[in-house]
């Protein structure tokens, strides 16, 4: 694995879950490794190339994994993680959220010190005023269009002629490249079952075929097509016409993405490490040290599992134990009990871990991983958060 910061207590090195205070966020290396391995090689079955969406991890430790063996480019939604990504050595970025002028220095300055980024747009007033200041400092930046392929969050209609006016106003810029176009099947996370994802996928790639062909008729020719989804490329059958796959959450997944049929439980990577801090034997429940702070308050695909709460629980070899958080507050979580012989091998100080509901979520709430092999806590990896 890649070498981090190491936790230590007392100068020495913390060796199992009991040893770590809690709340604290469990990062199961073999898991990752495995998740890694399996879209990375189904990508490039699949015939596109991966440029990992980095948003669902912020660790450079993780992103170091998951380009090894791919050509380096990430995808972040923040200029920060930009910032702090480039620190460290990626100098591919594309910064996957529409640009407005409020971040056009931040992007720029990043160009400056010679990262490749790729911004993106839909809105045909973008392109004239980042033209300008990209020609204030001395710097050309690739941009995308961004397409929509059926989630309407955002996007130029691909059948529209705001698409095609939209090339035209970044092409006629010398300080901007025409970089291709991007979209994100984003409602493949509200599709029921394995041939509805598959269906998404189907009209993520399909929507974007047609859009590429449209320009082409024009004389326009498209240099990337980027699209990415962790159900939709767990799904697909095809990528023809795709040259690039932006997913993020398959190197964690996560309790949603088993629900969608994306993977199994054994392929969840984060837990929430826990202690029972209160046992209530009367209301058959226990409260739990993780609150909305430690977990988020992701409800999870309560439209195909309408008991998911905020998280599995599961005992300290990762076994499911059935039962679910059903509520959250700040700091604490209430996780009903029904079972009074499991009632009994909860006491107070007990721990547990939690499966997330969504990775991505859960891990902005902190500031490292612990990271474990087995039950021994192995390294320490930061998070670099912010916007």
């Amino acid at each position: 694995m890649p070498g981090g910061d190491r936790l230590h207590r007392g100068g020495a090195l913390l060796s199992g879950f009991g040893a770590a205070p809690t709340p604290a966020l469990l990062l199961d290396a073999e898991r990752l490794t495995r998740n890694v391995a399996r879209v990375g090689d189904r990508v490039r079955a699949l015939g596109a190339r991966l440029r990992p969406h980095i948003k669902t991890h912020k660790c450079v430790e993780v992103a170091r994994l998951q380009v090894a063996g791919q050509f380096g480019g990430i995808t972040v939604s923040t200029l920060a993680e930009a910032t702090a990504f480039a620190a460290h050595g990626f100098t591919d970025i594309t910064y996957a959220v529409p640009v407005e002028p409020g971040k056009f220095a931040a992007a720029l300055a990043l160009a400056q010190r010679g990262v490749r980024l790729h911004l993106l747009t839909d809105d045909p007033a973008v392109p004239g005023p980042l033209a300008e200041a990209a020609r204030a400092a001395g710097v050309r930046v690739d941009v995308f269009v961004k397409v929509d392929c059926g989630y309407h969050r955002c996007g130029v209609d691909p059948e529209g002629p705001a698409l095609r006016e939209l090339v035209q106003r970044i092409g006629e810029r010398t300080q901007l490249r025409f970089a291709g176009l991007l979209t994100h099947a984003g409602h493949s996370y509200h599709a029921r079952g394995a041939d509805a994802v598959r269906a998404v996928a189907t009209q993520e790639r399909e929507v974007m075929r047609a859009a590429t062909a449209w320009l082409a008729a024009s004389g326009v020719t498209v240099p990337v097509v980027s699209v990415g989804s962790t159900p939709t490329i767990t799904h697909v059958d095809h990528l023809d016409g795709v040259h690039e796959v932006r997913a993020g959450n398959y190197a964690f997944f996560d309790a949603t993405q088993v629900r969608i049929g994306s993977c199994t439980l054994d392929d969840c990577v984060l837990t929430v490490l826990a202690s029972v801090v209160h046992r209530d034997r009367t209301r058959g429940r226990v409260i739990l040290d993780a609150g909305a702070i430690a977990l988020s308050k992701d409800p999870g695909a309560r439209e195909l599992d309408p008991d998911a709460g905020f998280g599995r629980v599961l005992d300290l070899d990762g076994r499911d134990l059935g039962l679910r958080l059903r509520s959250l507050s700040q700091e604490h979580g209430e996780v009903p009990v029904p079972d009074a012989a499991l009632l009994d091998r909860l006491p107070v100080g007990a721990r547990l871990r939690i499966a997330v509901n969504h990775s991505c979520l859960t891990a902005a709430q902190h500031e490292a991983y612990l990271v474990h092999e087995g039950s021994r806590i192995v390294d320490r990896w930061a998070i670099h958060r912010g916007w």
